[in-house]
């Protein structure tokens, strides 16, 4: 049996791609409204406004990528180290794949929207800035675990991870810029070389 996705669904894919593919500001409720065959009574039932619309976009793909890359990028069977590469290649071949579909790479939807929305709204920024923290909290527990088992030397892990994060965000938005997924495979793999050492003193 063919099971219709439901209306929400389609309007969150149907957004998450405008909004991914082009930018926030630029897509429109009625354009959104058409491409998902929804009426616009329907989509007010689901989502009040636009920025309520925006904030379920960020906790969909948030979700979805926990379950997907990012879950298997930081696997605990994986040794920590480990998991840095995979994640530097599964960004790669996410973005490479985006690419040879559109003919453009998309960069980061998260990246993105904190580019265009960061000075404009503040709820938004806000939800924005949670996405990263749970992504911080990736690479400075696998970190922890690095240095515990004595694959790394200490290092300040929470800032070490701070750094990786903006590195690899830093990464994709040149190859954005380039509009080339190789910059990615290139300068990526020099996430492990990063390390910020424990401050002394005040």
């Amino acid at each position: 049996m063919n099971v219709q996705p439901s209306a929400r669904a389609r309007i969150l894919s149907t957004a998450r791609e405008l909004f991914h593919s082009r930018s926030y500001v630029d897509v429109g409720i009625t354009e959104i409204c058409r491409r998902a065959q929804i009426h616009k009574g329907s989509f007010y039932h689901f989502f009040p406004s636009k920025r309520d619309l925006a904030l379920a976009v960020i906790d969909d793909m948030a979700a979805e990528w926990a379950r997907g890359f990012v879950g298997e990028a930081f696997d605990p069977a994986l040794p920590p180290l480990e998991r840095l590469d995979y994640m530097v290649d599964a960004v790669y071949y996410w973005q490479k794949a985006a690419k040879d579909l559109e003919g453009h790479m998309p960069g980061c939807l998260f990246g993105n929207l904190a580019l265009e929305l960061s000075t404009r709204d503040d709820v938004l920024r806000a939800k924005l800035t949670a996405v990263f923290q749970r992504a911080n909290t990736r690479f400075r527990d696998t970190l922890d675990e690095a240095v515990e088992t004595g694959s790394l030397a200490p290092v300040d892990t929470g800032e070490t991870a701070a750094a990786m994060l903006a590195f690899l965000e830093g990464v994709i938005l040149l190859a954005k810029t380039q509009n080339d997924p190789e910059v990615v495979r290139t300068l990526g793999p020099a996430i492990r070389t990063i390390r910020i050492d424990h401050h002394h003193g005040s």
